[in-house]
């Protein structure tokens, strides 16, 4: 048994624990990638969220713009690997998904996961989910999404998708979450 390893590895785990229950304190429920999500494209994409966070197949509702009322299920994946889980029977209007860097989905062995958004797409859940079936693809759990459709989602840092345009206050506070250069 290697002690002065364990003793390193829950001197860190305290130190994490200490972080997480501070960034609970502000978002109000526990901190896990799925409720920071939430809490960050409720501050910049003015998501009124869902009372439970349990709440089935959406997260809540954008509260302006062109998608005013539309019902939003918000993603944080720490990588873009090219899957998308999606719900089933019952579908939100949008899918806000916030990545990470790109990346095959290969073991995580010796990896990280470094909690950044690099990119924000948006999907029509619908569309998307036709489109999907359409080409005998699975709709649920871990969907593989081609890359054509990530890229024509993209609304940052590539403002492909026209349905939403940011507003360079939105910019920047995603920047927030930005890579360190």
């Amino acid at each position: 048994m290697k002690l002065e390893e364990l003793r390193r590895i829950a001197d860190l785990l305290r130190e994490r624990n200490r972080i997480d229950g501070e960034i609970a304190a502000h978002i109000g429920r526990p901190m896990t990638s799925g409720h920071l999500g939430e809490w960050i494209a409720a501050e910049i994409f003015d998501v009124e969220l869902e009372q439970s966070a349990s709440a089935a197949a959406w997260d809540g509702h954008f509260r302006f713009g062109p998608l005013e009322g539309r019902s939003v299920n918000v993603k944080w994946y720490l990588r873009r690997e090219g899957i998308l889980d999606l719900t089933s029977p019952l579908m939100p209007d949008e899918y806000l998904v916030m990545t990470g860097p790109v990346g095959a989905a290969t073991s995580s062995l010796g990896g990280t996961r470094a909690w950044r958004i690099d990119s924000v797409y948006l999907f029509d859940a619908v569309g998307l989910r036709d489109h999907l079936l359409a080409g005998g693809r699975k709709v649920g759990t871990a969907s593989s999404v081609r890359t054509a459709l990530w890229a024509q989602a993209e609304i940052y840092p590539k403002p492909v998708n026209p349905r939403l345009v940011l507003e360079q206050d939105q910019v920047e506070a995603l920047r927030l979450f930005a890579p360190a250069e």
